[in-house]
């Protein structure tokens, strides 16, 4: 069974690949598994055939037979536990990366997130600069954090992860942010990720989407 995704007919990145289909795209990629893509537009995406997929009327959407997920962190687990490749063999390593998944979507891309979203919605607002000092040092506190337990790793927890798939899509919403010159070892856990075959073809698969749009899925 071939399964489809549900994204955005013109993502607002701008086809940076930093949308969050981008995640399944990559786990997709990894494990060697084809996928359809379902490209919406903002109007579709508030009708009830979508909503039917997700309630929240967002993208990424994933369809698989008769499953439907709506998370991406949750769709990233599904795909990594059924294929190998994204989590380790060993029970305690594979729990130990399932942590870091979640720590980058709860830990890491609340405050990351939200920096995107001040930065572009609220650059006239008269609270712009407290407010973004705030959510810097917010970040900065984390990335301490992450630098110290990377060290001289190269992943998170011995190799390649879906942990440090979902990581790395979250810091690159930090893209040349100034705050990175201070992270070098941070910097370079992100261009690893980026320089991973799985990537480059995720993210010409999600640019071609941007750039041409896509045939319509089965």
């Amino acid at each position: 069974m071939i399964p489809t995704l549900t994204a955005f007919e013109r993502s607002p990145d701008g086809g940076r690949g930093l949308a969050r289909d981008m995640r399944i795209r990559w786990a997709l990629e990894e494990v060697g598994q084809p996928y359809h893509v379902r490209l919406l537009s903002f109007e579709a995406m508030k009708q009830p055939e979508h909503l039917a997929r997700h309630p929240f009327g967002q993208i990424p959407a994933y369809e698989e037979g008769g499953l439907t997920l709506f998370e991406s962190g949750a769709t990233v687990i599904h795909i990594a536990e059924r294929h190998g490749g994204l989590l380790p063999a060993d029970a305690q390593a594979r729990t130990r990366a399932i942590m870091w998944m979640f720590a980058a979507v709860n830990t890491v891309e609340p405050s990351v997130f939200e920096r995107v979203l001040v930065r572009i919605l609220d650059r006239d607002a008269p609270w712009y600069e407290d407010r973004l000092r705030v959510l810097e040092d917010r970040i900065r506190d984390r990335l301490e954090h992450l630098a110290r337990h990377l060290g001289n790793a190269d992943w998170l927890d011995g190799g390649f992860s879906a942990g440090d798939l979902l990581m790395v899509t979250v810091l690159r919403w930090l893209g040349s942010a100034t705050i990175l010159d201070d992270y070098p070892t941070i910097a370079a856990y992100i261009a690893r990720g980026e320089a991973r075959p799985a990537f480059q073809r995720a993210f010409a698969a999600q640019l071609a989407d941007f750039s041409k749009g896509a045939a319509p899925a089965p």
